[in-house]
Order: C-alpha cells, then sequence, then structure tokens
C-alpha cells in the first residue's frame, strides 16, 4: 500500500518499529574488565557500560542527570573506586545508577542514572529494552552446562542496515538455507512451537564445506534453534560426519534505526574421535584440535551471514507477505513477533498490521 500525497505513512503497514522490545546484547564482560569503561550506541540511545570493583556490571544512559555531560571515556569519563564519575563536574555513580559523591557538597539524592536491568550468559552482557520504560516481561534462559569439554566462547560482529525481525525470520526460514546458502536435504524434524517469548524450530540439512582451503567435507547437520525475542537465538548444532557437537548465540541488536549489530559467538565441544572424512584431526593434540575447529566453525558461519547482508542491505519489508506452500512457518513466526510492539497493540486493527 502506497500512501495518497500529503497523506503520512502509516508505521507497520510496510515497514517495522525499529526498537521490538526484548533483551539485547550489550558487551562482554572480558571487554569490560579490560577497558573498565565503554561507550556505544544502543537501541539508538547514548550508553555506558562499567564493572564496579565487586563485579558488578552497570548499563546506563551516557548523559549525567545534573547538566547533561556525556560521560564515555571518549569525553573523560573515567571509572574511579568501582565508580563512574562525571568528567564535567566530577559526580560520581555507583552501578545502582546512584549519585554517591560530589566534590564540595552532599550528593543529591535525585542525581540517578538511567539505568537498564541487565543479565548474564557466559561472560555475554544483555540488557532489558521495554516499550516506553517497561520492566522485563520475560527473563533469558540459564547458561547451557559447560565444562573443559567446550572451548572458550568466540565472538565476531558485523554491523549492516537491518532489523531483528529479519534477521531472526532466519530461524525458521528453511527454504532460503537451500537457494541463498546451497544446502540441500533441508527438512524439519518437528513443528514450530511458541510458548509466549520463546520459540523453537527444529531442522536437519546437508552442506559441503571447504577445511583448509584442501578437504571437502560433506556435513550433515541436526539444529535446533531456541529463540527468546528477536535479539536472542541460541542454536544447538550436531554435525554427524566429523562429530561435533557446538553452539551458535545470534545477538541481533539495533544501533539506530535499520542499523543492527549482529554478534555471532559460538562454542564447539572436544572432538575426541573425529568421524569420517576428517580422521586427520585424529593426529592432532586435543586443546588444538578444539581451538582448530572452534575457529573454523565460527569463520564458517561468518560467511554464511556475510551472504545473508548482501541481501538484508537492500531488503523491503513486505505486509502482506505473498508467501507460497513451501515457506512453512513464516506467517507463524510473523504472528510471533506481532508481541515484541506494545505500542502498536492499540492502533493495530483490521487496515493495520505488523506483519
Amino acid at each position: 500500500m502506497v500512501p495518497k500525497p500529503n497523506e503520512p505513512r502509516l508505521q507497520g503497514i510496510d515497514e517495522l518499529p525499529p526498537y521490538p522490545e526484548g533483551w539485547y546484547f550489550v558487551v562482554h564482560r572480558k571487554t569490560l574488565l579490560d577497558k573498565r569503561l565503554i561507550e556505544k550506541t544502543w537501541m539508538g540511545e547514548d550508553i555506558v557500560a562499567w564493572c564496579d570493583d565487586e563485579g558488578r556490571i552497570c548499563v546506563a544512559g551516557a548523559y549525567c542527570p545534573h547538566l547533561g555531560s556525556h560521560m564515555g571515556p571518549t569525553v573523560g569519563g573515567m571509572v574511579r573506586d568501582g565508580c563512574l564519575v562525571c568528567p564535567f563536574h566530577g559526580f560520581e555513580f555507583d552501578a545502582t545508577g546512584q549519585c554517591v559523591a560530589v566534590p564540595h557538597a552532599p550528593a543529591p539524592k535525585a542525581a540517578k542514572l538511567e539505568v537498564y536491568e541487565t543479565t548474564e550468559i557466559l561472560g555475554m552482557v544483555f540488557a532489558w529494552w521495554g516499550s516506553g520504560g517497561r520492566a522485563p516481561q520475560w527473563h533469558l534462559p540459564e547458561e547451557p552446562p559447560t565444562g573443559t569439554d567446550w572451548s572458550s566462547l568466540r565472538s565476531t560482529t558485523l554491523r549492516f542496515r537491518g532489523h531483528p525481525q529479519e534477521t531472526a525470520e532466519n530461524s525458521v526460514d528453511l527454504e532460503h538455507l537451500d537457494y541463498t546458502h546451497g544446502y540441500y536435504d533441508v527438512e524439519p524434524t518437528a513443528p514450530v512451537t511458541i510458548d509466549g517469548a520463546y520459540l523453537k524450530s527444529c531442522f536437519d540439512f546437508k552442506n559441503i564445506r571447504t577445511f583448509a582451503r584442501m578437504i571437502n567435507i560433506r556435513s550433515e547437520i541436526s539444529a535446533v534453534t531456541h529463540v527468546h525475542g528477536l535479539g536472542f537465538s541460541f542454536v544447538e548444532i550436531h554435525e554427524k560426519t566429523v562429530g561435533m557437537d557446538a553452539r551458535m548465540w545470534v545477538l541481533g541488536t539495533p544501533v539506530g534505526e535499520m542499523q543492527i549489530e549482529l554478534t555471532l559467538a559460538t562454542q564447539v565441544r572436544e572432538i575426541r574421535k573425529p568421524g569420517q572424512f576428517f580422521a586427520g584431526l585424529g593426529f592432532l593434540p586435543v586443546p588444538l584440535r578444539h581451538r582448530l575447529m572452534s575457529r573454523f566453525f565460527l569463520s564458517e558461519e561468518r560467511r554464511f551471514v556475510l551472504q545473508d547482508i548482501v541481501i538484508w542491505n537492500r531488503k523491503r519489508y513486505r505486509v502482506p507477505p505473498r508467501l507460497s506452500r513451501a515457506d512453512g512457518p513464516i506467517g507463524k513466526y510473523r504472528l510471533y513477533c506481532r508481541q515484541f510492539y506494545p505500542e502498536l497493540r492499540s492502533q493495530v486493527g483490521s487496515t493495520r498490521r505488523i506483519g
């Protein structure tokens, strides 16, 4: 539908609100420990994040409630004795966001930062963004079991034009795995299930990967994708040919309208008995084999996402989409997504749809 001249464009008919409600990735704890204070654009806002001396992480709006100075490190903000110190007048804020000290005067009780609720999974820090400041409406899952048999977490981040609803749609768009990425024998192994903010998608597929530019590996893969809102997807992967178990987090975070940072984080389980086509790994020490496969897996996933980015960069959201029978649960996924736009619920009627 195209608006008539001088008619206001109705958001939600053929475009998506830029910031769906949910939990979104901010930073790795390790990065905070190394840098002490970071600043970034997140959900269209300037934020800062730091860790106090007791290990508590604070994610907050970047502007001082006193006279509005930005408090990021590029402006001169710093962390001292676990508190964020404003570069303009030296107001100090603890990890709850409360002002606790001011040079030459008592700390004003009303001086408090806008603080976002946080949660952490394997050192990845997430913050809740609620429409109109709403409190969290659900929680992210517990950390998956881990131990010495799992590699350390590796991650890479890509920034491009996009929206988290579009990137998360890959969890149910099995057709594009074949046509865009060259997978084959792509088949769902269970119906897509939805429980509130949680969506589960299960499928198998096959592909051919080239390792070290020399070895072609024919892979048979089972994947179970756990989607918790539009910024958090957790994929459990079992590669049957090599005998590899892996995990991948796909974390789409809006930084501005139609600008997104997509973080891919992976872990690989030790391959103690490499399967057919990859038996050469058996000659490598287990720790080296571990690191090698972890790097290989992450580089391959990044390569596949780059293929998607070419399309996302020039894609236009369509409502209603003209689906074919082969598209499976995409319509069901779009109904699932409606809950993440509570600001539009009162506006959505028979002639106004958000997907």
